[in-house]
């Protein structure tokens, strides 16, 4: 057992939950009022399922907006699937929750990101955990590490 509580981990299992119960809700009931998502997800990860296609264009990460038009969304315990539209393409994609970096629901000011310090990356790769490094914002504070925390939404606003 661990001489310390790990509460890095616990934090991000406590926050990936939280997207898991949110979609499962949209899932059951539909997006309401103005909410829709920003959810920027790790292509490399080992579990993501997309398209060769987008594989290609997104080789690192990729962002999808869940807002007007989606289908077949499906929320298990490792992640959920859903059916967006590319160019007028619907396309399956499978997006486990340890893959995401960022969740971002504009509507209401709330966002979530993940990321996790070289140490956190060489324990959780033990565990077949892959995390995503890359700052969101230019303002984000300079930190050696962080676990999960508010986003700016300056970031997605044109």
């Amino acid at each position: 057992m661990s001489r310390s509580i790990d509460y890095g981990r616990l934090m991000h299992r406590a926050m990936r939950s939280l997207i898991q119960e949110v979609l499962d809700q949209v899932a059951l009931h539909g997006l309401p009022g103005d909410h829709h998502f920003f959810i920027t997800f790790d292509t490399n990860h080992p579990d993501v399922g997309i398209a060769d296609w987008l594989r290609d264009r997104y080789p690192e990460e990729m962002t999808v907006v869940i807002q007007h038009w989606f289908e077949n969304l499906e929320v298990r315990d490792s992640g959920f699937s859903i059916t967006l539209n590319f160019g007028d393409a619907p396309e399956p994609l499978y997006i486990p929750y340890d893959a995401i970096s960022t969740f971002v629901d504009p509507s209401v000011e709330f966002g979530l990101r993940f990321e996790t310090s070289q140490l956190d990356d060489d324990e959780d790769a033990e565990d077949g955990v892959e995390e995503d490094e890359a700052p969101l914002a230019e303002d984000v504070a300079e930190e050696s590490h962080q676990d999960a925390e508010i986003v700016r939404l300056d970031t997605f606003r044109k």
